[in-house]
Parts: C-alpha cells; sequence; structure tokens
C-alpha cells in the first residue's frame, strides 16, 4: 500500500467527463483497504462534486475543472475546483432540496457530506467554487 501519492487532472466541464473522474476516484481509492461498500460511496461524493462544477460553476459554458487525488497513510483527499460561478450562499447551498436548478433534486451536498468524513467549500461570485472532501481508512465516531 501507497503511503503518499497525488494525481492531478484537468479536463473540460463536459457531463461525459464526469464517469471518467468518478471511474479514477475509485481506482485511485483502491490503494487503501476499503471495502466495496467505501469505493461505491467515493465515486458518489466524487460524481456529485464534479457534477456541480459542470451544472452549476459553468452551466451551459465551457470551462476547466480541477481534479486532484491525494493519499496520505490511511487518508484520502479529493479536491474539485472550478472557475465558474461561484456560490453566492454556501450554507443555503448545503441544506436538503436546495438548487438553483428547478429540474434538480439538491442532494448533491448531502450526499457528499453523508459519504465522506469531511466536506469543505469554499467559494466566490464570479471566480469559482472548491470542493476539498475527505475519507478516512478509520473514521472516528463523533463525540
Amino acid at each position: 500500500m501507497a503511503s503518499k501519492n497525488e494525481i492531478r487532472m484537468s479536463f473540460p466541464s463536459n457531463s461525459e467527463n464526469v464517469g471518467i473522474a468518478r471511474i479514477t476516484a475509485a481506482a485511485f481509492a483502491s490503494q487503501l483497504d476499503l471495502t466495496i461498500s467505501d469505493i461505491e460511496e467515493i465515486k458518489v461524493a466524487v460524481s456529485e462534486a464534479i457534477t456541480n462544477a459542470v451544472i452549476h460553476g459553468y452551466g451551459a459554458g465551457e470551462g476547466e475543472i480541477e481534479f486532484t487525488l491525494m493519499l496520505d497513510g490511511d487518508r484520502l483527499e479529493f479536491v474539485v475546483a472550478d472557475h465558474g460561478k461561484g456560490i453566492a450562499d454556501i450554507e443555503q447551498a448545503r441544506q436538503p432540496s436546495f438548487s438553483t436548478d428547478p429540474d434538480r433534486m439538491g442532494l448533491g451536498f448531502v450526499f457528499m457530506e453523508s459519504f465522506m468524513d469531511e466536506v469543505v467549500v469554499e467559494s466566490a461570485v464570479g471566480t469559482g467554487t472548491t470542493v476539498r472532501m475527505v475519507k478516512r481508512l478509520a473514521a472516528q465516531p463523533a463525540h
């Protein structure tokens, strides 16, 4: 098992690239002794973050998405960044069922927070959004 590893990739904000990021995350996560369920959860969380960048970050426009995957011991970190519209109210965006697109369910952040041990969102309107998600091999229960 590798104790440290990092991959950086960038790709156009095409919805077709969500699947590529998802498979890349699964392959990267397999470096740790995770369950199939853990890997499936990582795939869903990454898919949601990338999809948010495509749909909400750039909308009908085009842009680049930066995807970084890091392994440090028993800690996996996935960072998804766009340089799109940004989020005006991060707390509101993280609420279940909130979406700026009426055709969407608004559960992306809910899935990310449910499946990852830590989710940090940084955003500025007109500048873009960065979502940092952490998954630990042995998650500590909250007290």
